[in-house]
């Protein structure tokens, strides 16, 4: 009997990957070749990984969902939002806390945003996830980087025309006031917002599934979020989850939060395979 093996992609978007010249559109306007906003190590080599896992494997995949990181330019996550105390900018990559915020090391450019801005610091400073991280303005919505890797893309379109099937497209990220590193929650949800609520038909969706193989970028933030809401509503189904570990990669500088993330997944129950490892079971799948 033919098993329901899902495939869940998180991100695997040009702005991710570090992709080489042959890689980059030019910029009609400016004649520049085009540069990913937020590059992580070995993500363009992940995302050949995975295409050729789902070429060679295509007929033994179930289900394909990508997930989309999808900004505004104007972000409490960009540096568009914010400007240090002294009329500076504020630097990608810089962290900034509630208490900051009330000393006046940073304040929003908009000061009407400022008691939105603390409420939201705050709740997130409880919830003890994560510090507020500054990135480069990245994956905005419209945009190149936005877009899913060529070759990923190219895999699934011959799935979706061999099974006659639709590739499942999540896009989170679109509330400027709050971060979506999960694909199923926000790190802070806002009552007069659903797509910042945990997605419970998305995520009954993925359980049942017999299996969720689940890859992309990056181990450290996106992945890491979205399986840690994922197992947690699993429970002992978190068994389910194969974490496909060479076709993810974390953002430079996070490799301890990614190692002890897989780690901490392994420990309940999480499977750790490799692409060449995963291609006997969906081979095994087709036929």
């Amino acid at each position: 009997m033919k098993r329901h093996l899902h495939l869940l992609i998180i991100d695997p978007q040009n702005d991710f990957c570090d992709l080489p010249p042959a890689y980059l559109p030019v910029h009609p306007v400016t004649g520049a070749a085009r540069a990913p906003a937020l590059p992580v190590p070995g993500a363009h080599a992940d995302m050949q990984r995975l295409a050729s896992l789902i070429n060679r494997g295509r007929d033994g995949i179930t289900a394909i969902s990508v997930t989309l990181d999808s900004h505004h330019r104007f972000d409490i996550a960009h540096p568009t939002f914010w400007i240090a105390g002294d009329g500076q900018p504020v630097t990608p990559f810089t962290e900034i806390t509630a208490a900051q915020v009330r000393a006046g090391q940073y304040l929003p450019r908009d000061a009407a945003g400022l008691g939105r801005a603390l409420n939201y610091l705050d709740r997130l400073g409880a919830a003890g996830r994560y510090k507020l991280m500054v990135w480069p303005v990245h994956c905005e919505i419209g945009s190149w980087g936005n877009n899913v890797h060529d070759d990923v893309r190219t895999a699934y379109n011959a799935w979706e025309d061999s099974r006659h099937k639709m590739v499942t497209k999540l896009a989170k990220g679109s509330n400027p006031w709050t971060e979506h590193y999960s694909a199923v929650m926000a790190e802070v949800p806002y009552d007069d917002d659903t797509a910042t609520q945990f997605n419970t038909a998305f995520v009954a969706a993925l359980a049942a599934a017999d299996t969720i193989y689940v890859a992309g970028e990056a181990g450290s933030h996106c992945v890491k979020a979205t399986v840690e809401h994922i197992a947690d509503h699993f429970g002992t189904d978190a068994a389910k989850l194969v974490l496909v570990t060479d076709c993810i990669s974390p953002v430079a500088g996070f490799d301890a939060q990614y190692q002890a993330f897989l780690q901490a997944m392994a420990a309940r129950g999480v499977r750790l395979m490799q692409s060449g490892d995963v291609l006997p079971e969906l081979l095994a799948n087709a036929s």
